[in-house]
């Protein structure tokens, strides 16, 4: 879906642990975009009366109030993909919707940057959803092009990301290109414990930059 580029003043705080002070706020009671995955998940709260799941993805420029460093954009393009329902119970809604977002990224990456070394990265937050990562989501990857790391070590996204996190690289882990996880943003907004929310994205530009592109590749 298409998302505008401002969103109502307070999304991205209200839906997700993020400060307002790295949000560029309006005069007219709203905000620059700084998360489609925010906007996404909004909206996506709102489709789940009308269907047991929903999924949407956005191809979006993002701004940032934030300092990045001298080499690095506060704005940039973000591909965002949102998932959510209600849980069945024993970590199998977490390894389906799980499946469904590193099969997509798998399949992008294979197919856009295959000389780039990329990796999908997935770490167990949870010892229920651990188990299913293990006995479901690895099986299902066997040896693939794009190979599926277990990180157990990460720190980042932690209190951010619930149950499990996941994050895209490149050149053999030297570069990050891409980040996600489930967050209890559905759930807050419907009222509901039950819901779950996976959320992930992947820098265009970045990817973009760091991929060796052969003769006719792009």
């Amino acid at each position: 879906m298409e998302l505008s580029p401002v969103a109502p003043l307070g999304t991205c705080a209200a839906v997700a642990p993020i400060s307002q002070h790295r949000i560029v706020s309006t005069m007219r009671g709203t905000e620059v975009v700084s998360d489609p995955t925010n906007a996404l998940a909004v909206e996506a709260a709102a489709r789940r009366s009308q269907a047991d799941e929903v999924h949407l993805a956005a191809m979006h420029r993002v701004l940032r109030a934030q300092d990045f460093g001298p080499d690095a954009s506060t704005h940039f393009r973000l591909c965002a993909l949102v998932s959510t329902t209600r849980d069945t119970g024993s970590g199998r809604t977490e390894a389906r919707l799980l499946l469904r977002h590193l099969t997509f990224w798998r399949t992008v990456l294979a197919e856009l940057a295959p000389a780039a070394a990329p990796r999908l990265h997935v770490t167990a937050l949870d010892p229920i959803v651990g188990e299913r990562l293990h006995d479901t989501v690895r099986p299902a990857f066997g040896d693939s092009l794009v190979p599926l790391h277990d990180e157990p070590e990460r720190k980042r996204g932690r209190g951010y990301y619930r149950g499990a996190a996941l994050r895209v690289s490149l050149h053999d882990d030297k570069w990050d290109v891409g980040d996600g996880g489930f967050t209890d943003w559905t759930a807050r907004l419907l009222g509901d414990a039950k819901e779950r929310c996976l959320i992930s994205c992947l820098a265009t530009e970045r990817l973009a930059d760091l991929t060796p592109w052969s003769d006719g590749g792009r």
